[in-house]
């Protein structure tokens, strides 16, 4: 599985999604909080868009829910790490993504040899970075790719 982390989910807020799942996202003063603004709610892919996978740093860590990814990146599928982020409690970096993209055993592998996919090294700054647009040039820039020097059409000499 993998999630799209540059697509931000535009028809919902942090705010309203936790208060649909019975979340409280307000403090005793009745704002919401800033971390609860701060969570970034994005498309994480075409499958099961109702189920949602809390892509975040590693400062946050349930023993029974959490999954390391890579240093300093995790990722947990459960409502208690909502939870915490309501409370203020919560990891300090942290996305919410809406769905995920998946493959059949041996696909992903097989397009990946067939030069399908591009992959970079995985960055908590890039992955976390709130400029959703720039993601994907910095993402091919970590790989040296200038994409100022890729051309969508073809010729012929």
């Amino acid at each position: 599985m993998g999630l799209i982390v540059n697509q931000r989910a535009d028809n919902v807020s942090a705010p309203d999604l936790l208060e649909r799942l019975g979340i409280s996202t307000r403090g005793q003063d009745d704002t919401v909080s800033n971390a609860i603004m701060d969570l970034s709610i994005q498309v994480g892919g075409p499958v099961e868009t109702g189920r949602g996978f809390v892509l975040h740093s590693a400062d946050y860590f349930a023993v029974d829910s959490t999954l390391a990814i890579e240093p300093g990146v995790c990722l947990t599928a459960t409502i208690d790490i909502l939870k915490a982020i309501a409370q203020g409690t919560g990891p300090d970096r942290a996305i919410l993504a809406l769905g995920y993209s998946g493959w059949s055993p041996g696909q992903l592998e097989s397009e990946i040899q067939a030069n399908g996919w591009l992959n970079c090294p995985a960055d908590p700054d890039l992955i976390f970075d709130d400029d959703l647009d720039a993601k994907y040039a910095r993402a091919m820039a970590k790989i040296g790719i200038d994409l100022s020097h890729l051309v969508s059409d073809a010729g012929h000499a």
